[in-house]
């Protein structure tokens, strides 16, 4: 198997869920054991870590630990964000991680597959190339979860991001 690029990293996780925060830990850390690994469950630390410490990657929750409001943090600071979700899993929560410009959106149910989608968001350099890869590794599941009309409430965000997403050269 060859060396993870996680390896060397610094990451931060941020999740309500200690649980959560071990699975990641366990999954990152089995890949790329020369990864240096911060987690946190309280807002006031992370806020403190993005604000203070240089990351690679930071993974924001999106519900407990006001993910948003630390993705404008992370984003000022041009961090890589990959925002992680249970209970904001929904389209509305997808598009504005995207407008906001976090690097990926992965559901929790999806934990297992957290270390090809980490290595995804620090292989793209382009911010709409990744996101393109991404959708379409996702689109099916979007799809069986929300049903195949979901982007029809915000058809304009969604066709204009098609748009740019198709002019990516490959």
């Amino acid at each position: 198997m060859p060396e993870s690029i996680l390896n060397g990293k610094k990451i931060l996780a941020v999740d309500d869920e200690p649980d959560v925060l071990e699975v990641i830990e366990e999954e990152i850390l089995t890949a790329a054991p020369k990864c240096k690994f911060d987690k946190t469950t309280s807002y006031f630390e992370a806020h403190k870590k993005l604000a203070s410490k240089h990351y690679n990657l930071v993974i924001l929750d999106i519900m407990g630990v006001r993910g948003f409001h630390l993705l404008d943090l992370a984003v000022s600071r041009h961090l890589l964000v990959t925002m992680l979700t249970a209970h904001s899993l929904n389209p509305e929560s997808l598009k504005r991680s995207i407008e906001k410009k976090a690097r990926a959106y992965l559901p929790k149910e999806r934990l297992g597959e957290i270390v090809p989608f980490l290595e995804d968001v620090l292989e793209e350099r382009e911010f709409l190339s990744g996101w393109d890869r991404l959708m379409k590794q996702l689109n099916a599941y979007f799809n069986s979860r929300w049903g195949k009309s979901w982007r029809k409430s915000e058809a304009a965000f969604w066709k204009e991001f098609e748009e740019k997403t198709s002019q990516i050269k490959r």
